[in-house]
């Protein structure tokens, strides 16, 4: 079943700033999770196998490229066998990219905060303000939380990224 979140991503040059004003606000850590992200060839949207310590699934999604807060609408599907997925995958469909990540996760209420150092990019950190820990909050609610935190935690516009980590890659 396809969920909903509102999401934002910015560059940082100080991620221990932000992690002391999530442990200041009581923020419940849930752990350091390294990630590879493997990004496949698709027609539509994206399609992501994550491998972590603590986050494993194929995600597909869509977002639009935008800087701030943005809606995204994707599907977690576990991925019992993942080294046979993404040999089956890459055979068939072909790998666009894969990331590397070291993962920092948070969160506050139904607000999920990543802390990411990405290889060959640098620090960044998301924000992700989902309904699926409290069903109540509508999308504008979830942008007004996502708009909160961008202020409280002092991220310059100039700081938001447009796109994925993939596509910075990409590019590179």
């Amino acid at each position: 079943m396809a969920q909903k979140n509102v999401e934002i991503k910015a560059r940082v040059k100080d991620p221990e700033a932000i992690r002391q004003y999530l442990l200041s606000h009581e923020a419940i850590f849930a752990g350091t999770d390294h990630q590879t992200d493997t990004y496949f060839n698709t027609q539509q949207g994206r399609l992501k196998l994550r491998e972590g310590n603590i986050e494993n699934n194929l995600i597909g999604y869509e977002r639009n490229d935008q800087a701030g807060p943005k809606t995204s609408v994707f599907t977690l599907t576990r991925i019992p066998d993942a080294p046979a997925f993404k040999s089956i995958m890459s055979k068939t469909i072909g790998i666009k990219v894969i990331v590397n990540k070291i993962r920092d996760i948070y969160f506050i209420g139904n607000v999920k905060f990543h802390i990411d150092r990405v290889e060959g990019l640098g620090s960044f950190m998301e924000i992700e303000a989902g309904n699926l820990r409290d069903a109540s909050k509508s999308e504008e609610d979830l942008q007004t939380q996502c708009r909160f935190y961008l202020r409280e935690l002092g991220i310059a516009e100039k700081d938001l990224l447009t796109n994925s980590y993939s596509d910075m890659l990409s590019v590179h």
